[in-house]
């Protein structure tokens, strides 16, 4: 009984460790980051690094602003269009969906999760482009390459979208089936169950989802880097050339670091791009919270 209570005791205590563990990695993550960035910190003031647009290594420019803004609007374009389309396929297949199709697509929602980056790069570049280039931006009498934000965005939407659909879908199925029964039996249509009932007793889940899909969004490097266009400009369309962070870091890190201070403005880029993932987490989990708070 003694052995029994120890063992317990003790697996208790690992767990516990490992975990705090886990949580302590981000913040040594920070902190690294911090400690690596310090050269270029104390030179320039963070917010002239942040506000300036002028990026020009050799002259000892280091302005962040066309990066932080190109992260921001790919980002931003990718989940507009991720969404709603997850969300309403989501639905079909949790709702509306025979068993048989159910069975095929969702296998091929979970394929489209392991192709790799570089492959949705390809395909942007041979599909996704020339569709900008010689369709999209002629609608709107403008010029454009078609290596893009829109570019970009839609590229990253399609490698977000098995994330957010196989997440909301599992939560949609944990929906008591009795609810479902009880707004039917009142006299509710199919659609206004799934809208007033099943949506809002979800939401809580589909928010996590939505979260999981913005931080795979943040992140990602290679498929954006070669349909984006990976020009050091803010962005004033959709149309435009963007240059996000986690782009900036993988063309230039290992190569031309014998400029004074470009580690360590590389190493601030990755410490800017963390702390954005950091702030729209915090802001999603504080909205779950009050949503979850309306809910009950």
């Amino acid at each position: 009984m003694k052995n029994r209570i120890l063992k317990d005791r003790i697996a208790g205590k690992l767990m516990l460790s490992v975990t705090v563990f886990s949580v302590l990695l981000v913040f040594l993550m920070v902190l690294g980051l911090y400690l690596r960035s310090k050269p270029i910190l104390s030179i320039k003031p963070l917010s002239e690094l942040i506000l300036t647009s002028s990026w020009h290594p050799l002259k000892g420019e280091f302005g962040f602003l066309p990066f932080i803004m190109g992260t921001l609007w790919v980002t931003g374009v990718a989940i507009a269009i991720a969404i709603p389309l997850s969300l309403l396929t989501s639905i079909y297949l949790a709702e509306y969906a025979h068993k048989n199709i159910r069975e095929v697509i969702r296998p091929l929602i979970d394929v489209l999760a392991g192709i790799p980056s570089v492959v949705y790069g390809i395909w942007g570049i041979l599909v996704i482009v020339p569709l900008i280039k010689n369709y999209i931006a002629p609608l709107f009498n403008r010029f454009s390459t078609g290596y893009s934000i829109l570019a970009g965005g839609i590229v990253l939407a399609i490698m977000v979208f098995p994330i957010i659909i196989h997440v909301s879908v599992e939560i949609f199925n944990t929906v008591p089936h009795e609810i479902k029964e009880a707004s039917l039996s009142l006299g509710a249509t199919k659609w206004q169950t799934v809208k007033h009932v099943i949506v809002r007793k979800a939401m809580p889940g589909i928010i996590a989802a939505m979260v999981l899909g913005l931080s795979r969004a943040f992140g990602e490097t290679m498929a954006v880097l070669m349909v984006v266009g990976n020009v050091a400009k803010v962005p004033s369309s959709v149309l435009d050339p963007a240059y996000p962070l986690p782009a900036l870091i993988a063309n230039n890190y290992g190569e031309m670091l014998s400029i004074p201070l470009y580690d360590s403005a590389l190493l601030l880029a990755s410490l800017v791009l963390l702390l954005m993932v950091l702030f729209f987490n915090i802001i999603s989990q504080i909205i779950l919270i009050r949503v979850e708070r309306t809910i009950q």
